[in-house]
């Protein structure tokens, strides 16, 4: 699959939250305001927030500043909104490092929740905007590179030329193809589960980390262990000490559909919890040296 324009992905953000006036509101004036087409910007991005919450669905994210923001519309709390509709696939962005800040649309009177003036509320934006403003120049001055350049955001050279990937960098392509030129690959389209590295004693793995046709790919949030088993239990051949680790790249759907495979670090079979019908992987690396590749 391709990747679509920056022009489609910059309007198709705006038509997910079409019908919510409030928050519409909130995020285009913030986008409008910031005109600044170097800050990546996502609407409705599920995470994986700070102090091991629940995965999270965020109004306004800002991968590249790491920051994602909160429009309280008076029917959720920060994080009572859960993502408990949460798609079994979706494509889940790390956001353990990040910061969130809040605007509430509304204020409490007389017991009621009524809406806020317009300049008060516009008053509280503008702060926010000032806000990103500052925290994209102190990345700046930090050393990182900020600019937004969609056009390379799924292809493999991206990473190549930085010659390391890390779980906390969101690393997301389109194709097995295009993961597996990351380490080496050079021939055409591959839609095997795995691929072996015949260099080291590893694999590149690309599980869907849900129920499907026959397997169960089961990920835990809390300590990203990955069990894995048959549909009807039955039991399967054991992994052992000598079995290559799991470079893991996992079927996902990105916010507008787009079938990605997101990086979950190396794994290797923990043989204490595992048995015949139930096989546990442990991560053993968040980042990869693609120079040795």
């Amino acid at each position: 699959m391709s990747s679509i324009s920056k022009e489609t992905y910059v309007t198709r953000n705006f038509q997910k939250i079409s019908g919510k006036r409030w928050e519409l509101y909130v995020i285009t004036r913030v986008i409008h305001l910031l005109n600044d087409p170097d800050i990546e910007y996502v609407c409705q991005q599920y995470i994986n927030p700070p102090k091991n919450k629940d995965y999270y669905l965020a109004d306004l994210a800002f991968p590249s500043l790491k920051l994602y923001l909160e429009i309280d519309e008076g029917q959720h709390g920060s994080y009572n909104h859960r993502a408990s509709d949460i798609k079994r696939d979706a494509e889940i962005l790390e956001a353990t490092d990040w910061d969130n800040r809040r605007i509430a649309v509304f204020i409490e009177k007389d017991n009621k929740k009524i809406d806020k003036k317009l300049v008060d509320l516009n008053n509280e934006i503008d702060k926010f905007v000032e806000y990103v403003k500052d925290r994209k120049n102190f990345f700046i001055r930090e050393g990182h590179n900020i600019a937004w350049n969609y056009e390379e955001k799924f292809l493999p050279e991206r990473f190549i030329r930085k010659k390391e990937i890390n779980i906390q960098d969101n690393v997301a392509l389109l194709n097995h193809r295009d993961v597996l030129r990351l380490f080496g690959y050079s021939k055409g389209h591959y839609q095997r589960a795995v691929w072996k590295i015949e260099k080291f004693n590893e694999m590149v793995w690309f599980p869907k980390l849900y129920s499907n046709a026959e397997w169960v790919n089961e990920y835990n949030e809390e300590s990203g262990q990955i069990c894995q088993y048959k549909k009807d239990l039955t039991p399967h051949p054991m992994p052992n000490i000598n079995d290559p680790n799991r470079i893991v790249f996992a079927h996902q759907k990105n916010i507008f559909g787009q079938t990605v495979y997101k990086f979950y670090g190396v794994y290797a079979p923990d043989l204490d919890q595992t048995d015949s019908v139930k096989h546990y992987f442990k991560r053993v690396k968040s980042s990869i040296n693609l120079e040795n590749y």
